[in-house]
């Protein structure tokens, strides 16, 4: 009986190490948070989480040419006029309030969306490599200029590369990513469908997931696996130290 019990100890620790690892496999996966600028910041309120907006851009004949759809919610660190310091602002993205346009090229393809009466402007620009038929997320441009602002803001990055995608299919993540863009600006997306060429039609392609999803898909598949082994090895050793019983009764 002793050997049975350890057998269970083992099982039971070995779960728990998968499970752990899992989890610890998670966390790591998770996309770095924005990194910004060594400042005295404003505690900032939580907006909650962003409505998912539907967007499109066509091509002269009024064929879509680029579809999105997704929530996305700005992480802005600016100068307050009111409070004179640093502060950090979360505002999420209204769709309904907010006006999409862009243009379409062979091997660019850019998304304007313009909200709050023009007061801020974000503008996404994918890029198509031809040779290998891949898309990515090459550059952000974003302008504010809120009452509360000191200063006009603007931020640009032209050397991105997120939302990486192949021609012809769309680019599918539910979860949420965080798109570090500048010191003082971080765009967090949330279930991000795009699609900025080789659309048929004003449908999205076939969708390709992003390693986020994947990652949780594993994690209950490695959970599942752990458990249904130590259930296999508990009832295993009960058969086991069950014949071993029976045998030592019939010695007596």
């Amino acid at each position: 009986m002793t050997q049975i019990g350890g057998v269970y100890s083992w099982s039971l620790g070995l779960t728990l190490q998968l499970i752990l690892a899992a989890a610890l496999h998670q966390g790591f996966a998770t996309v770095a948070p924005p990194t910004t600028a060594q400042t005295t910041a404003a505690p900032h309120k939580d907006p909650g989480r962003p409505e998912r907006g539907n967007y499109v851009v066509t091509n002269s004949n009024g064929t879509a040419c680029l579809l999105a759809s997704m929530g996305l919610q700005l992480n802005i660190t600016f100068i307050s006029l009111s409070q004179m310091k640093t502060v950090q602002e979360v505002v999420n993205l209204q769709p309904n309030m907010t006006k999409s346009s862009g243009s379409c090229e062979s091997d660019s393809a850019s998304l304007r969306l313009t909200t709050d009466a023009e007061k801020t402007n974000v503008t996404f620009t994918f890029t198509l490599n031809t040779t290998a038929n891949k898309y990515h997320l090459s550059e952000v441009l974003l302008s504010a200029a809120w009452p509360d602002m000191k200063d006009a803001f603007s931020a640009h990055n032209n050397s991105l590369d997120y939302l990486r995608g192949t021609l012809g299919y769309s680019y599918m993540c539910r979860e949420e990513q965080t798109l570090n863009v500048a010191q003082n600006l971080s765009i967090n997306t949330f279930q991000v469908q795009v699609q900025p060429f080789g659309l048929t039609g004003n449908q999205f392609g076939a969708a390709e997931e992003c390693q986020l999803d994947e990652d949780d898909m594993l994690i209950p598949i490695v959970v599942g696996a752990a458990l249904a082994g130590l259930v296999l090895i508990v009832l295993l050793a009960y058969l086991i130290g069950r014949k071993r019983s029976h045998a030592g009764y019939q010695t007596i």
